[in-house]
């Protein structure tokens, strides 16, 4: 059985998030009579509801079973269902329309430990309820009709522990508890009952609790608890009771009382006199008055409780405005006091005398300034009687101000909070503590106290100080780091959302202790100081620059802070600090960060992450990233974060999930946020990750509502968890079929180009081909088989520029050139003289001008011929000399001829320039000398 508790006990912590202190502090009652074991069965047997969830909550049509748990409340059933498992252990009806539990219905089901049938209408117990339940030990029939009660109808209820009859209309007949020996905890609240006396005679052996608030008892007499005079009773509540007076020896039978709770009872300071002296040589030691209308407070009200050993006194709500002398006097052995939310005026020296023994103080709200009341004073030395006060609450209150010995005395004080309080600490100087001098102060808490500067040496007299708070106040100051001159040992120092405050290189130089430092909402420039004000600070472990509107930090910000594990820089402007296009590219101030383990950069307006951004985080276990403006990701962007166990992705522009970007980091995650992006629903976008959706373990909430499709448009605005990705499995016999078509198409595309712009170059080499092939080439048989040189082709307008610079070569060089108007034999036609002559010459040299382009003759015979000794007789032998810088494609429209048919050195350009023309005459005779065969 203990199992199985157990196992409900931790799912049900996992579910609502309780601890097992606060379960001890809202069952109380409960916890109070029951070791560890029992205890972990109860958490799974009692119902706790989780409070603020923010889902929707379906309607239930039936119950809901679960870890031998059945839920059927909110079902308006009219009987017990007779339907459910037969070995549940616990059953919830509450919320119905039920008038009966009758003995029948419930036989089915023998192994019930735990019955929860309030906020029905049932009028009576049956007297065969726990026959049918021989393991009950839990029964709840709070808010119901219960009226006559007898000790026959709990006759067979001994192994009830907790019984809960509140807000019912009880009449008791007899000793109608006496069977319940083994009851531990009993409340009767709420019934209008008129006397505390439950029974006559000794009974309830087991007692540990007993609620009797809310009732209409006005007194407690003498005898009204007898029948718990051989009880083990801990706790009793009379709250809310009309109580009017208590006769002597009320409290005697259970002189064991450990916690006595009267909340919200009117009780005049004569009866709360009165209830001291009768709770005098008792075992009490907690006593809560809370909201008793106790407006003043004298030397007498508890002198009755000097014969006690009380630690706990709770005075809250009481409106309390006056104390006069000195009323905690009687208390030497207080550990805690609560005066909160009262309406003290003034506090003396004499005012806590005699708490010498006090640990905790809680004075929040106690001290108030109303808009038609002055503030009030606290007297210096005030506090000095408390020598053994450790912690002191002073929350939202309001007076006069901090004065010189306003904490003299508190020797043994380690926590002091003034948050939200109106102490007049606009300014805090070097004397505004020095009353703490003596004090081992560990932390200080000035929350929302409007401060706006801090003078040097501020704190120095807090010397064993390891918490600052300074958050949300109006600081608007340089840091010269001369502000906390003297915290040697200080550890968090918190400073968020102040005004201005400007940071230099040395701000905490003085404090290398410091692990702590919350800036966030509070600097007033951008983090690009070199050097960094963070540098002196070796031991800090986390750092929170929050909402700053950051938008430049240097390189070497966070340089020397190996041991950082949190970096908070979320709500910020650092979109342009890892663009690559920032100038000097990406700043990496991540890097030497090897035992981060948080990074929330959310709200940075990032559109793109460096490949080096995140590189060598192999410790990071949280990233927040939600809120940017990312669309793509990097394949190795995730590579390092092996250690990833949460990640906030939400409110960006994803559209895919790849699994070469994303899985190394979600390989080991526990929590993944990707809500609110545009994802592309196809197979090539998100098939992988709804394969790992699926599959994996890890928690993805807002799932079926939050992850939405964009595109394409038969999956727009629908969940991705409808895309199927079955569909996508039915390409895989046509992938490599799809694979060929594409490189068939690629090769005809390039094929088709590749003519289109070279298909002449490919036609030129294919006749000089097959020329050679057939044997039409002949050898170049050298220079005596021609008798010219060269065979000029020029337009007649370019006559002169040939005699010029071409002619004078013959002279120089012993060149011999043929030219039409110079060299044809007289009597031939002019057809055969070209023919002829360009047989007989080594070289066929084109001046390529304009005019040449233009001149038909050229274009119908000497072009035709020319190209006929290129290729039919695969001779090499054209040469092109450019006067005029012509395209290329001019030149194949015109003469068939294009400047790559050639070889490099055969295409001549003539020089602007005059000095360049010697050099134009040596690559034309290197031309001219060239060889004829085609290679």
């Amino acid at each position: 059985m203990h199992c199985v508790g157990l196992y409900c006990f931790l799912n049900i912590l996992r579910t609502t998030h309780f601890s097992l202190e606060s379960l001890r502090s809202h069952n109380s009652e409960m916890v109070g009579a029951m070791d560890m074991a029992p205890l972990l069965l109860l958490v799974c047997l009692l119902d706790f509801p989780v409070q603020g969830s923010c889902s929707s909550v379906q309607k239930k049509v039936a119950c809901e079973v679960k870890c031998l748990t059945a839920d059927c409340s909110h079902l308006n059933l009219k009987a017990v269902p007779s339907d459910l498992p037969t070995n549940i252990t616990r059953l919830d009806v509450s919320h119905n329309r039920l008038i009966a539990l009758p003995g029948a219905s419930l036989t089915l089901y023998p192994r019930l430990l735990s019955l929860d049938a309030s906020f029905n209408s049932i009028t009576r117990l049956e007297a065969n309820l726990c026959l049918a339940l021989p393991l009950l030990w839990a029964l709840d029939v709070q808010h119901n009709e219960v009226h006559l009660l007898t000790e026959k109808d709990l006759l067979d209820c001994s192994n009830l522990t907790h019984l809960n009859l509140s807000s019912n209309r009880l009449k008791l007949q007899g000793e109608t508890f006496r069977p319940l020996q083994r009851l531990t905890v009993l409340d009767v609240s709420a019934n209008g009952l008129t006397s505390a006396q439950l029974g006559s005679s000794p009974q309830l052996l087991s007692l540990k609790t007993l609620c009797l608030s809310g009732n209409a008892i006005k007194t407690i007499k003498s005898k009204d608890l007898s029948y718990l005079s051989n009880s083990s009773l801990h706790t009793l509540k009379l709250s809310s009771l009309p109580l009017k007076t208590v006769e002597a020896g009320c409290f005697q039978p259970i002189r064991g009382l450990h916690t006595l709770v009267m909340d919200g009872s009117k009780l005049s300071i004569q009866l709360i006199a009165k209830l001291s002296q009768e709770l005098s040589g008792t075992g009490i030691r907690s006593l809560s008055l809370r909201n008793a209308k106790l407006v003043t407070l004298t030397n007498a009200t508890f002198t009755g409780l000097q014969n006690t050993n009380l630690t706990s006194l709770d005075l809250s709500g009481n409106g309390l405005v006056s104390m006069y002398g000195s009323p905690f006097q009687w208390f030497g052995t207080l550990e805690t006091l609560s005066l909160v939310e009262n309406n003290l005026k003034h506090l003396t020296r004499g005012t806590f005398a005699g708490l010498g023994n006090l640990r905790v103080m809680n004075l929040t709200r106690a001290l108030v300034k109303t808009r038609h009341t002055s503030y009030p004073i606290i007297d210096d030395f005030s506090f000095e009687p408390l020598a053994g006060l450790e912690t002191l609450l002073m929350d939202r209150t309001a007076f006069v101000g901090v004065t010189a010995n306003l904490f003299s005395g508190l020797t043994s004080l380690r926590h002091l909070s003034l948050s939200w309080s109106k102490a007049g600490l606009q300014a805090v100087s070097i004397a505004t503590f020095a009353s703490l001098s003596r004090s081992p102060l560990c932390t200080l808490d000035l929350t929302g106290t409007d401060i706006s500067r801090l003078d040097p040496g501020a704190f120095s007299s807090l010397g064993n100080l390891t918490t600052l708070l300074l958050g949300y106040n109006f600081i608007t100051q340089s840091l010269t780091g001369d502000e906390f001159r003297g915290l040697a040992s200080v550890e968090e120092i918190n400073m968020y959302h102040n005004r201005k405050i400007v940071l230099t290189p040395t701000s905490f130089a003085l404090v290398p202790t410091l692990r702590t430092l919350m800036l966030g909402l509070s600097l007033a420039q951008n983090q690009d100081l070199d050097p960094s004000p963070f540098k002196p600070l070796r031991n800090l472990s986390t750092l929170d620059l929050s909402n700053n509107n950051i938008a430049n930090v240097q390189e070497g910000l966070l340089d020397g802070l190996e041991g950082l594990r949190v970096l908070r820089l979320q709500h910020n402007n650092l979109q342009r600090v890892w663009k690559n296009a920032n100038p000097g590219g990406p700043v990496l101030f991540l890097n030497g960060l090897r035992n981060l383990e948080t990074l929330d950069l959310d709200s940075n307006g990032m559109d793109e992450i460096p490949a080096e951004g995140l590189r060598g985080l192999s410790q990071l276990r949280e990233l927040g990233l939600a809120g940017n403006v990312l669309d793509h990701l990097r394949d190795s962007i995730f590579n390092d974060l092996a250690s990833l166990r949460v990640l906030r992705l939400q409110k960006n522009l994803l559209t895919s999930v790849p699994r070469a970007v994303f899985g190394s980091a979600l390989r080991n995650l526990s929590v993944l946020h990707m809500e609110r992006n545009p994802f592309d629903c196809t197979c090539d976008s998100i098939l992988w990750f709804m394969e790992w959706l699926n599959a994996t373990n890890t928690s993805v909430p807002l799932l079926d509502s939050e992850y939405v499709c964009n595109t394409p448009p038969a999956y727009f605005n629908q969940s991705i968890s409808r895309f199927q990705p079955l569909a996508c499995m039915d390409m895989t016999p046509f992938h490599a079929l799809y694979v060929l078509s594409c490189s068939l198409v690629l090769i005809i595309v390039t094929t088709a180009l590749l003519f289109r712009f070279q298909g002449w170059r490919i036609q030129f080499y294919w006749s000089v081909l097959v020329n050679r092939t057939l044997g039409f080439a002949e050898p170049d048989l050298g220079q005596a088989r021609f008798e010219y040189d060269a065979y000029l082709i020029y337009a007649a307008g370019d006559g002169k520029w040939v005699e010029r610079h071409l002619l004078p070569l013959e002279e120089d060089r012993g060149y011999t050139f043929c030219t039409e108007d110079r060299d044809f034999v007289p009597g031939n036609t002019r057809l055969e003289s070209i023919v002829e002559t360009m047989r007989s010459s080594r070289k066929i040299v084109f001046i390529v001008t304009e005019k040449l382009m233009r001149d038909p003759w050229c274009r119908r015979y000497q072009v035709h011929q020319a190209m006929h000794q290129v290729i039919e007789e695969s001779r090499d032998s054209v040469v092109l000399v450019l006067l005029e810088d012509v395209p290329d494609h001019r030149l194949a429209r015109a003469l068939l001829i294009r400047k790559g048919m050639l070889k490099s050195r055969c295409v001549l350009h003539w020089p602007p320039q005059k000095e360049r023309i010697p050099t134009f005459r040596h690559q034309l005779q290197v031309a001219l000398g060239s060889s004829n065969t085609v290679p």
